[in-house]
């Protein structure tokens, strides 16, 4: 048997703690299906009282994870600090220039420096595994690096953030509002206390960042995509999505154009018959569409102490079965050298169908005066439905519109043209439609 791959981990959190735990656990089988024995021989965390329910005695412990990826006796340095910059970032470049492999699961890091850890790791023949940044315990990057050379990835897309879609599916599920949902989630642990990141898409448009370039061989362009989040959306979208045979998702979605590669995060109207739409609460999903494949969509838990560190000790493995000198996978499927410069393409040359929530003033001729904004603009409308809760003689009357395909310029010119009526009422609500392969 080959000698032990001695790791360390800086970063003892949640996840951090569940790989101490699973390795310790699990040593004997992980030796036999590596041919060697995994060792933890150094740790890093901000308190070394703390009690984690794991057992470090022997383990060395650095205050620094810098310090640790610069001076502990490891082969591999796992990165589960977090954060884009400071110790994250300096700590896996300590352990690049020493020599020293790397597993992350921090997707705003690689989004941030990706390109250039991969320079870096590829001139010295170093691996980058990071299976944990992206949807948690689905194993999408590994698929994308290696089982599925040789397809041409026209889109890939799916739900990324497992507080997004937990918050719509108790505001589907239970009827209740966003706020109550919100607030739900931060009591179980599924939302930060800060939640902005997550809400805003911010998280998603990390991991579709990384996607993209592992489908289209692109450079990483993570301040390249449109980005909306779920904060706007209200139980009434939730209950007409529902009523007109969608579910909302928080989407992110990156497709080839011809114009360049177009790269979004958003809420998205989904088709109840999708397999996508039936994901429910914290679970994450990702589809990848190619020429040879079809359709492939994985399906799992997308965060959590023992699905992040599942993914995190996978990469490790996939380190202890290498040896020395064998042609190592490149970080983001090809080298780095050959990654092409990213072209975006233009939101509004985007082709769908869309559905549109206006509050107007109840009076005779507004549904008119908007089905005739809409066919100005050549937009075939599949429904348009008007309510109205006549609460009082001025209560204003809701109009709900779903279209055919069409494009987003127009979407937008006719939705401006009907601000400038003057029976607007507050702000318009325009949410995409996705019909997946899978619908």
């Amino acid at each position: 048997m080959a000698d032990a791959l001695k790791i360390g981990i800086a970063g003892l959190g949640t996840v951090g703690a569940s790989l101490v735990r699973i390795i310790q656990q699990r040593s004997n089988a992980l030796a036999v299906a590596c041919g060697r024995a995994i060792t933890i021989t150094a740790v890093s965390a901000r308190n070394r009282n703390k009690d984690r329910g794991v057992d470090l005695s022997g383990i060395a412990w650095f205050d620094d994870p810098v310090d640790l990826a610069e001076n502990a006796d490891i082969d591999v340095f796992i990165e589960l600090v977090g954060g884009a910059d400071g110790a994250a970032d300096q700590s896996v470049r300590a352990a690049l220039a020493r020599g020293v492999h790397v597993v992350t699961a921090n997707k705003a890091l690689l989004a941030r420096h990706g390109v250039e850890f991969a320079r870096l790791a590829e001139e010295k023949g170093l691996l980058i595994n990071y299976e944990a940044a992206v949807a948690g315990g689905i194993p999408v990057i590994k698929a994308m690096r290696e089982s599925l050379t040789g397809n041409n990835f026209s889109r890939v897309y799916g739900i990324m953030n497992g507080t997004c879609n937990y918050i719509l599916t108790r505001m589907e599920k239970e009827g209740l509002s966003f706020e109550d949902c919100l607030k739900e989630a931060q009591r179980l642990g599924y939302a930060e206390a800060d939640p902005t990141f997550d809400i805003e898409g911010n998280d998603t448009a990390h991991k579709l960042a990384i996607l993209t370039t592992l489908a289209f061989g692109s450079e990483i362009a993570a301040d390249d995509i449109y980005l909306e989040g779920i904060s706007n959306i209200s139980i009434e979208d939730i209950n007409a999505a529902a009523e007109l045979g969608y579910r909302i998702k928080l989407l992110g979605v990156a497709q080839r154009t011809e114009s360049g590669i177009e790269q979004r995060v958003h809420p998205t109207m989904v088709p109840l018959d999708s397999v996508i739409a039936q994901v429910d609460g914290v679970t994450n999903a990702v589809a990848l569409e190619s020429d040879i494949l079809g359709e492939l969509l994985m399906v799992g838990p997308g965060a959590g102490g023992n699905a992040t560190a599942s993914a995190v000790l996978g990469d490790i493995t996939d380190i202890a079965k290498s040896r020395p000198g064998a042609q190592q996978v490149p970080v983001l499927g090809r080298p780095a050298a050959l990654l092409e410069p990213y072209r975006q393409a233009k939101m509004k040359s985007h082709e769908g169908g869309y559905f549109i929530r206006l509050s107007v003033v109840d009076r005779a001729g507004v549904f008119a005066s908007i089905a005739t904004k809409m066919a100005e603009n050549g937009i075939s409308l599949e429904s348009i439905v008007q309510r109205s809760q006549h609460t009082t003689a001025d209560a204003p009357v809701t109009i709900v519109l779903v279209t055919h395909a069409t494009m987003e310029n127009a979407v937008r010119k006719a939705v401006s043209a009907i601000k400038h009526e003057g029976y607007l009422i507050g702000e318009p609500q325009v949410i995409r439609i996705e019909r997946p392969k899978s619908a």
